[in-house]
């Protein structure tokens, strides 16, 4: 009787040893899956950004302005505001500001910068393509 209670408790254990390795190989395969669902939508995001920045360009209304800056607030919430982080390595400064937040602010100054060459029409397509492209070139730099 003693070693079919034995025989037991080992294939109890075995069992249990087999239940977890699978549900750490099924964690990592949730966990890489949502990762690459999460860089998809970063990139649809920058398609998105892309298309809108030439609208507005051509264009020039407010409308497509607004378009555009809720296309960049979608980014930065994305990336920034719900944790989605690639470099899990913050870079602080010597004054101890982050990477990102300075990147974030730099992004912020460029909108405001974008919306006052589009009040002033007399700034050409070229000029306002430039900004949208510094603007997509932070956004970059910011995923990346």
């Amino acid at each position: 009787m003693k070693i079919s209670n034995d025989l037991k408790q080992v294939q109890s254990i075995q069992h249990t040893r087999a239940n977890s390795e699978s549900k750490v190989s099924f964690d990592h395969l949730v966990q890489s899956q949502t990762l690459k669902m999460k860089q998809q939508e970063i990139q649809q995001l920058m398609v998105k950004i892309t298309e809108q920045g030439n609208k507005l360009a051509r264009y020039r209304t407010f409308r497509e302005l607004v378009k555009f800056k809720k296309l960049v607030k979608g980014f930065l919430e994305e990336t920034v505001y719900q944790g989605y982080d690639l470099d899990k390595n913050h870079h602080f400064s010597l004054e101890g500001h982050s990477r990102q937040l300075t990147l974030v602010k730099e992004i912020d100054e460029k909108l405001v910068e974008l919306t006052d060459a589009l009040m002033n029409q007399e700034k050409k397509t070229v000029d306002l393509l430039g900004l949208i492209g510094e603007i997509k070139g932070l956004l970059i730099n910011l995923y990346i």
